[in-house]
């Protein structure tokens, strides 16, 4: 058999260690051939591979990234995309695709399947937040890096008695401002599931300068406040229909500023989540996925992904993922709130 693999939507820590295990029990076991289709679904589109053989992965199981490039190219919206998918998969003799990736990817995989091609997929995303799986890797490392962040920036903001607003990264779910939010002791910690009071923030702010110490506030990249306390500007959108977000903590920084008249600044941690080693956590995730993956495709157990659920990697269908976001749920933030001010 001859198996496609691609990797698509942001770049994150752990999937050159998918693409590793893939490959690497796909040849030692079941005597697989593989091709890597470069930077997501434009690879498939556009006939563009790469040859992935052991020595293509080699030594990449502690690098971030993916070796495979990465894009967020739609297929679905591009007239005639299925066709010519299926036609250079048809012409490379490739019979099934494992499709690595978040929403958008796996949701095209999805409607790929719907069409009669192959697809196994593996759940990517550092926000973790898809649909029937417990976690995703990149998840940890993205804490890891943001917990660091914020235990420097305590000692910056407690010598200059300033208050530090850090955005994190966090679309529609605030996994990973909950997260290290609570593992850095930040005072107040702001998600796109709850909409925040702004004078409700500040009040943390003032309490937290009363103690003579400085704030920090977290808060992801998708938070926005209550209707009408704040306008916010919105960017262009990408392929996906996503809105490109940044700037909340800017905007937070310069409100909490003027209503308390102590200096605030702002730190976006952006693609630093995204890049580096990934965890050790996340390395076995991904290498247990990516090992689950392939024995779908030898089982030809099309349409499904494998997911963490608990302890045990499992199969679902592969529609499951994208079916709704997992979101914080109001008693997981609960557990953050008695900690802020």
């Amino acid at each position: 058999m001859r198996v496609g693999v691609l990797t698509g939507g942001g770049d994150c820590p752990g999937l050159n260690a998918v693409i590793r295990a893939v490959v690497r029990k796909g040849i030692k076991d079941y005597g697989y051939e593989f091709v890597g289709f470069r930077d997501g679904w434009r690879g498939p589109l556009e006939g563009d591979t790469m040859e992935l053989d052991r020595a293509a992965v080699r030594g990449i199981l502690p690098r971030g990234g993916t070796i495979l490039g990465s894009s967020r190219t739609n297929l679905m919206k591009i007239e005639g995309g299925v066709e010519r998918v299926k036609d250079n998969m048809a012409g490379l003799g490739i019979d099934a695709l494992v499709a690595i990736g978040g929403e958008d990817t796996l949701g095209v995989a999805t409607q790929l399947t719907e069409q009669g091609v192959n697809v196994v997929g593996v759940p990517k995303t550092i926000d973790n937040d898809l649909n029937a799986t417990d976690y995703t890797f990149g998840f940890d490392t993205a804490v890891n890096i943001a917990t660091e962040a914020i235990d420097r920036l305590h000692t910056t903001a407690e010598s200059h008695h300033r208050a530090l607003v850090v955005e994190v990264m966090g679309r529609h779910a605030g996994w990973i401002a909950l997260h290290s939010g609570m593992a850095a002791g930040a005072n107040a910690i702001l998600i796109p599931e709850r909409p925040f009071d702004i004078d409700e923030v500040v009040g943390w702010v003032e309490s937290r300068f009363q103690t003579e110490y400085a704030p920090i506030i977290v808060v992801a990249e998708g938070a926005h406040p209550k209707d009408g306390q704040m306008e916010l500007s919105t960017g262009e959108k990408d392929s996906f229909g996503h809105v490109r977000l940044g700037g909340i903590g800017q905007r937070l920084a310069e409100e909490i500023e003027k209503r308390t008249g102590k200096e605030s600044r702002s730190v976006v941690l952006g693609h630093v989540q995204r890049g580096g080693t990934p965890s050790a956590f996340d390395r076995v995730l991904a290498t247990r996925l990516g090992v689950q993956a392939i024995d779908a495709v030898r089982d030809r157990d099309w349409g499904k992904m494998v997911a963490l659920q608990g302890t045990d990697v499992v199969r679902v269908e592969l529609s499951a993922a994208t079916e709704k976001l997992k979101t914080v749920p109001p008693e997981r933030y609960a557990e953050a709130e008695v900690f802020f001010g």
